[in-house]
């Protein structure tokens, strides 16, 4: 019999774990945490004290959104502090662990020290930029496991431990009946324009839904390429839950996905496909992984394509797309695959002495 592992998760310092609304890095992290603990590992999540977990909790801080809820904004260095506080505590308990999954960036390395050979890091990001080539660059010997093909291609092959695919819990939404309009789930941001999904659902002839937040950063971006395109059969809700979510895109015949950035996961794909509905997705970043032509859903290039593809969304059988996801994409898939790679890390670094 195989023996349990003792994991340590180390969420991010932003919210808490899982977020009570904004926060797909703290989302997916919860979901580890909990099919890791169904499996029988003993594991200890480090994350911001507001957040609720059935593992073992450490806690050197709220999060940064609770700190703000109570004193408004906070100074640029808040951040910062939160995180050498929370890495502080995970430096205390840092031999207690067969393995240590980081769900963040830079600071972690320097803490593993020689421990950092049983480690494993995820970034829920691209990282083709400048800040992600440095930090690579001074820790060629960090394992980091990619979440797409996409995405490890611009991981410096000293650092590529494997790729692991999102995952969700399998009971989280349930097949939907499908419906004539369609929906668009996202920040109103530039990278997943919704504009562009607008005027692809209007000249399909089809109601759509817009659920997110509007870009604090740039919302200028909502204002002046979003709100002039809504109307009656163009409704924005605002940011919306997973009960809301299950209506949306249980209720859609089509989930519409016009990124236009190198996305490496988009997590409310596998939404979709859990509530059996398919997905139009542009080809960036790691759609190609995810979206299976005439199975799931349709991969387009242009808003041209993509209305031909709310043409024949019908020939898509919603239920064989419920079936993709639960061989797929389900948080218990997930944890196996991370399993296997802490196993992998532990061996080679048992072999290497460490």
């Amino acid at each position: 019999m195989v023996s349990p592992l003792r994991i340590a998760q180390i969420a991010p310092v932003i919210y808490p774990t899982p977020p009570r609304g904004t926060g797909g890095t703290e989302r997916v992290v919860s979901d580890l945490t909990e099919a890791l603990m169904a499996m029988g590992h003993d594991v200890t999540l480090i994350a911001p004290s507001d957040s609720v977990t059935t593992a073992r909790h450490l806690s050197a801080h709220p999060s940064l959104s609770a700190l703000e809820a109570y004193h408004g904004p906070v100074a640029p260095g808040v951040p910062a502090a939160l995180e050498a506080a929370q890495l502080g505590l995970l430096a205390q308990h840092l031999t207690e662990f067969d393995i240590v999954h980081c769900h963040g960036e830079f600071a972690h390395a320097a803490v593993l020290g020689d421990r950092i050979g049983r480690s494993l890091t995820t970034v829920h990001w691209r990282l083709d930029e400048l800040d992600r080539k440095l930090f690579f660059h001074s820790f060629p010997e960090l394992p980091v496991a990619a979440i797409s093909q996409a995405q490890a291609r611009d991981l410096p092959r000293a650092n590529r431990a494997g790729v692991v695919h999102h995952g969700i819990p399998a009971d989280r939404f349930v097949a939907g009946p499908g419906g004539e309009g369609v929906v668009f789930i996202g920040r109103m941001t530039d990278q997943k324009r919704p504009d562009v999904a607008i005027r692809v659902a209007r000249a399909a002839g089809r109601p759509i839904r817009l659920a997110g937040g509007i870009d604090v950063g740039n919302p200028r971006y909502f204002e002046e390429r979003v709100a002039p395109l809504l109307g009656d059969d163009a409704i924005h809700v605002g940011e919306v839950d997973d009960r809301a979510k299950q209506a949306l895109l249980g209720e859609a015949a089509a989930l519409l996905f016009p990124i236009d950035w190198p996305e490496p996961f988009g997590l409310v794909m596998i939404e979709a496909m859990a509530c059996g509905t398919p997905v139009i997705a542009w080809d960036r970043g790691s759609v190609r992984e995810v979206v299976e032509p005439g199975v799931t859903g349709f991969i387009v290039k242009t808003e041209e394509e993509a209305v031909a593809a709310l043409a024949k969304i019908d020939t898509i059988d919603r239920a064989r797309v419920r079936a993709r996801f639960e061989e797929r994409f389900t948080a218990t898939r997930m944890a196996e695959d991370y399993v296997t790679l802490y196993r992998q890390r532990i061996a080679l670094a048992s072999g290497a002495g460490a």
